[in-house]
């Protein structure tokens, strides 16, 4: 598969499928077997810490469910990468992180805990660390699960806006069709393990593929089965197949 540069590109499929795990591969977490994860022309898989750490620097990543430090303030969590990366001093920190807050709505909320942040809002903080370093790769694990409507739609506004502001390349698993579907330049469909398609907006739409279109448009029955693979129901009840029948018709 491949991610245009400067472009929002989306992973989405069933669950299972693979996107997570993409997400770890391109940040150095996991390290593939075989093949090769490229940053910028660069293999992630042969890198030893101190290399990886230096290609991470120009990504960031959003977490699903934000993956705050519950110990430390709002400020503090988004400082926190430019202390750890940097010898900036701290007056300069402090208006970097002013500065990520405000661009994510947040300004205001930078004394506040984790514990007193809603879901929304600790996504949002979450992309504020993400940008923190000015990257060139963002990342977000399911950005929208667990998120009301509103702030939902705030999420993937924002993705988008940043996106372009930024000049970033971004990447984002997500489940919610709809929001993906309205931000998204590139799609690319993963099913277990593998890539089913990958195209534009408007190509997935058009897709003619089974998977492609019962995934897109959220079909019960397609490739993807209610029911995971077994064998049939009389040999692990010893019925007769009639009965049998009765059962899976009920």
């Amino acid at each position: 598969m491949h991610i245009p540069r400067g472009k929002v590109t989306a992973l989405i499929g069933p669950m299972g499928g693979g996107k997570s795990t993409t997400l770890r591969l391109m940040g150095g977490q996991s390290r593939a077997w075989s093949g090769q994860m490229l940053f910028d022309g660069q293999d992630l898989g042969p890198m030893n810490q101190k290399q990886l750490y230096a290609v991470r620097r120009r990504m960031g990543m959003l977490f699903q469910f934000g993956a705050l430090f519950a110990d430390m303030s709002v400020f503090e969590n988004v400082a926190f990468p430019l202390r750890e990366h940097t010898d900036l001093p701290e007056a300069l920190i402090r208006d970097i992180v002013l500065m990520k807050l405000n661009a994510v709505g947040l300004r205001n909320a930078r004394e506040l805990m984790p514990s007193e942040v809603s879901g929304g809002m600790a996504k949002r903080i979450g992309i504020a660390r993400a940008i923190a370093l000015d990257p060139e790769l963002l990342m977000y694990d399911e950005p929208f699960s667990g998120l009301d409507p509103i702030s939902l739609r705030v999420a993937a506004r924002l993705i988008r806006q940043l996106n372009d502001a930024m000049g970033l390349t971004s990447i984002f698993a997500s489940h919610e069709l709809k929001e993906t579907l309205a931000i998204a330049d590139h799609v690319v469909i993963l099913d277990n393990g593998k890539v089913a398609f990958q195209g534009s907006v408007e190509e997935v739409q058009a897709s003619a593929d089974p998977l492609v279109f019962q995934y897109v448009n959220e079909r019960p029955d397609g490739p993807v089965r209610f029911h995971y693979p077994a064998a049939p129901i009389e040999e692990d009840f010893g019925i007769r197949a009639a009965a049998a029948a009765s059962i899976r018709d009920s």
